[in-house]
C-alpha cells in the first residue's frame, strides 16, 4: 500500500505534534491543524485518506466538523479521537459516517491499525466509484 495521508485535527498542539511524528515514523504522511474550520480548508485543497478528528475542540467541535466532512468529502474516512467518551456520542458519530472511534492517548499500534484499515476502505470505495459502470456514459 502507498503511504497513507492523515489529517490530524486536534487543539492540543503538543499531543498532536508528538502523534504526528510517531505516525510519520510509521510511514504515514501527516498534516496537523488545530480546528475544524482549518480541517475543512485543508480538505478543500487536497485529498486525505484518513482524518483523525478530536471530538472536544473550541469553536466548531468534532461532531459538527464530522458532519461537514462527510457532506463535502464523503470518501474521506474519519476516525473520531477523544479522551472523553460516552456511548451516545460514539453511536452518534458512527451514524454520521465516522469510520470508527478511538480513545486517546490509547495504543499507538491500535491507532495505526485503524488508520490503515480506514485508508484501505477509502481505496476500495474509490475503486468501486471508478469501476466500469462509472466510466460508461
Amino acid at each position: 500500500m502507498t503511504r497513507v495521508s492523515v489529517l490530524i485535527v486536534d487543539d492540543e498542539v503538543g499531543f498532536a505534534t508528538a502523534l504526528s511524528k510517531r505516525l510519520n515514523k510509521r510511514g504515514m504522511d501527516t498534516r496537523l491543524v488545530t480546528s475544524g474550520r482549518d480541517a475543512l480548508t485543508v480538505l478543500a485543497e487536497e485529498e486525505v485518506d484518513v482524518t483523525l478528528l478530536d471530538v472536544m475542540m473550541p469553536g466548531m467541535d468534532g461532531i459538527k466538523t464530522l458532519g461537514e466532512i462527510k457532506r463535502l468529502h464523503p470518501d474521506t474516512q474519519v476516525l473520531m479521537f477523544t479522551a472523553h467518551s460516552n456511548s451516545d456520542m460514539v453511536i452518534s458519530c458512527l451514524a454520521m459516517g465516522a469510520y470508527d472511534y478511538v480513545m486517546k492517548p490509547g495504543s499507538l499500534d491500535e491507532l495505526v491499525g485503524k488508520i490503515r484499515e480506514a485508508a484501505q476502505k477509502r481505496q476500495r470505495n474509490l475503486a468501486q466509484d471508478s469501476g466500469p459502470e462509472a466510466t460508461t456514459g
